[in-house]
């Protein structure tokens, strides 16, 4: 057989992951606002069950809201009550038994901050949702808007007590509802990075101020989040390694929030980047994040994930025999291929166990 370092187990604290091809959180934006906000629906087993069926190792929720204010949308999920918790279970253990490659399903644990209660992409409507279509005021670091949304409120001591208490608690839902592991949100421009970036982050109070300041949140949900999750069970967290304009987060200080959340506690770097403003000039195409995870790991020794535009199995196989990263997250390709990881163990010359019902698909088959 042909030695793949794409088909290469690998080990998280007690966590064994059959291989390094992963799926990216995705937001759906499928729960019913009205009926059951938060709670996933059949389209999410769905969703997550075809990449179990279809080879993936590891397979991670959309972000999911640790309080009601902090959904991107109405219809987005939540791990805040304990009937998501029900509708999560339900998708959790349909992974684990379905999944081909020994598939384990984690849950991105989120607040999107000043960018919550907006209208979902597929709406027809754009900005912020009014209190009347069931939105809510959000909050964030500042009083500060996202250009085209509704003014926040900023976070007082309280609050922000209470949003690190909400993703302790979330994290401890999650271990009910069966989830092997669990991600912390910290990118993309919802409130842990809002927290974390200088062009958002103009605090002069202890959440502020300075780098130490404006990585507190991030850190203290860490902590909390450790504390209330297995010691067996690993942490991720997504953060954006650069804002991609002068005076924002760059890779260095991402260097350094990925060493500090190490020693947190944290035990995998998903890097990705962007997100906290509007108007960055950023260079999209295949793997034009990678470089980022390939320092991080480099200089930290932590873990890392590469995300963005990964798509090709002969691409993935050389960002990580190459040493960009310990790992892949698809996510575009894996909506167009819900079975990517067979196909790319085909492309590789490796063998990867099919799903029984699917095993006729196999080119071993026999029938």
């Amino acid at each position: 057989m042909t030695t793949s370092k794409l088909f290469t187990p690998l080990s998280l604290r007690s966590l064994e992951l059959s291989h390094r091809g992963w799926v990216s959180p995705m937001c759906q934006y499928s729960s019913d606002s009205v009926q059951a906000p938060g709670v996933p629906t059949d389209w999410h087993l769905m969703h997550l069950g075809q990449f179990a069926a279809g080879g993936a190792a590891l397979v991670l929720t959309e972000a999911s809201a640790v309080n009601a204010e902090g959904r991107i949308s109405p219809r987005d999920a939540g791990i805040y009550n304990e009937e998501q918790v029900r509708g999560w279970r339900r998708i959790t253990d349909f992974v684990h038994e379905t999944g081909s490659a020994h598939t384990r399903i984690g849950m991105q644990l989120a607040h999107a901050g000043r960018k919550g209660s907006t209208y979902w992409p597929f709406s027809g409507r754009g900005g912020s949702v009014p209190e009347s279509d069931h939105g809510w005021e959000t909050v964030g670091a500042t009083a500060e808007a996202f250009d085209g949304y509704a003014a926040p409120r900023a976070m007082t001591e309280g609050d922000i007590q209470s949003v690190i208490s909400d993703f302790a608690d979330a994290a401890d839902r999650a271990v009910q509802a069966g989830f092997d592991t669990v991600e912390i949100h910290a990118a993309h421009g919802y409130l842990l990075h809002q927290f974390q970036s200088p062009l958002v982050n103009t605090r002069t109070d202890a959440w502020g101020g300075n780098e130490e300041g404006r990585s507190r949140l991030t850190l203290s949900v860490i902590d909390a989040v450790r504390a209330r999750i297995p010691e067996s069970m690993p942490l991720l967290l997504r953060i954006s390694a650069t804002d991609w304009l002068p005076g924002g987060v760059d890779v260095d200080s991402s260097v350094r929030l990925a060493r500090a959340a190490a020693a947190h506690g944290v035990d995998l770097i998903d890097v990705s980047s962007g997100g906290a403003v509007p108007g960055a000039s950023i260079p999209v195409g295949p793997g034009y994040q990678t470089r980022f995870a390939e320092q991080i790991r480099r200089e930290t020794g932590v873990v890392t994930a590469a995300v963005g535009l990964i798509s090709t199995a002969e691409q993935a196989e050389h960002l990580l025999a190459t040493g960009q990263a310990d790992a892949v997250f698809l996510a575009r390709a894996a909506l167009r291929d819900p079975h990517w990881w067979q196909r790319a163990a085909h492309d590789l010359g490796v063998q990867l166990a099919w799903a029984p019902q699917y095993e006729r698909a196999a080119a071993r088959s026999k029938y």
